[in-house]
């Protein structure tokens, strides 16, 4: 931006030069000069612009060291490179894929964790239990398959909080995150408690006497996600950032029980005084892609994909700024 400017006012000057008085062509020489000098002091600023440009990488960590076998709760640690900040705010993303399919990495959750590590994030990409069966086809199933995943996401962020030292973090500044299913993962552990949940999926009292504690957290970031039951909001007051395309058919923007969509969210939230921001992409269906496609993203959707990730920076960044 600055080089582009200082350009500009090259060529402004060899182009009044013999076109204009020279009065005008100060007043303009002025004028542009103000302009460069504003834009280089501008501060970059951690948590919202793109301060680093390396990251480093550490891959099948574990959040349960009691359960390594299956790899389900491993997670992937993204931190900028050479970073001397010690109290980061954190970043648990949730990968999506119907509770059935998908892991810590995919391409759309390797993207989302390198674009908030360059902002000086510190992220953690989590693998979850998924369902054997099929729970998109059967709603109980996925109830049930959820409901075990807040529990290990309740797991992950007690150990987080607990190795804050280890990992240079901030232990009051843990950001839940996801797509789809990740997304509806991070708004259950964010907004419900094991009861309410668990009757929803009829999971039995002894299982859910013994359940993981709630775990308060910063915000929580739903991208084209949902909540089961629009009157949990009131457990908490916990920001949220919501973005879909208006043109999703799979969980729609607007959608209603038992899939709370980011309007209603929107909304709710907005009644209930909870600091909410929702961003709607008029013609994107599910991943911000025109015509859903699982396999292939394509350089549209990442371009929107950027945007949003900024969108969710500018707003994060009161409740995560030093």
């Amino acid at each position: 931006m600055n080089i582009s400017l200082a350009h500009l006012l090259l060529l402004f000057h060899a182009y009044i030069y013999n076109k204009r008085s020279a009065m005008l062509k100060y007043s303009i020489y002025c004028l542009l000069l103000c302009i460069v000098a504003t834009a280089h002091s501008q501060p970059m600023q951690r948590y919202r612009s793109d301060v680093f440009k390396d990251i480093s990488i550490e891959k099948n960590l574990s959040y349960n060291p009691a359960n390594t076998q299956n790899g389900s709760n491993l997670f992937d640690l993204y931190q900028p490179a050479n970073d001397t900040a010690t109290r980061r705010p954190l970043i648990i993303w949730m990968h999506g894929g119907g509770f059935r399919f998908g892991s810590k990495s995919v391409h759309s959750i390797r993207f989302w964790n390198k674009l908030y590590a360059r902002k000086g994030y510190v992220c953690a990409s989590i693998n979850y239990t998924l369902s054997h069966k099929n729970p998109v086809s059967h709603f109980d199933e996925l109830l049930r398959t959820c409901y075990t995943d807040v529990q290990e996401v309740r797991m992950a962020i007690a150990y987080f909080k607990a190795n804050a030292a280890r990992y240079h973090i901030d232990p009051d500044k843990i950001v839940l995150a996801g797509n789809s299913a990740g997304a509806i993962l991070a708004l259950q552990t964010a907004y419900s408690n094991n009861t309410q949940l668990g009757h929803m999926a009829k999971i039995p009292e002894a299982e859910i006497a013994l359940g993981q504690p709630y775990q308060q957290v910063a915000a929580a970031v739903s991208y084209w996600g949902a909540i089961f039951n629009i009157d949990w909001l009131a457990n908490a007051r916990v920001p949220i950032v919501c973005v879909h395309g208006a043109k999703d058919h799979i969980v729609p923007a607007e959608g209603k029980a038992p899939l709370y969509g980011s309007i209603p969210i929107h909304a709710t939230a907005d009644k209930l005084g909870i600091p909410n921001t929702l961003k709607i992409y008029p013609n994107s269906a599910h991943e911000l892609q025109r015509i859903f496609n699982p396999l292939f993203a394509g350089h549209a959707a990442h371009k929107r994909w950027k945007e949003a990730g900024q969108f969710t920076a500018d707003f994060l960044y009161p409740f995560v700024a030093p």
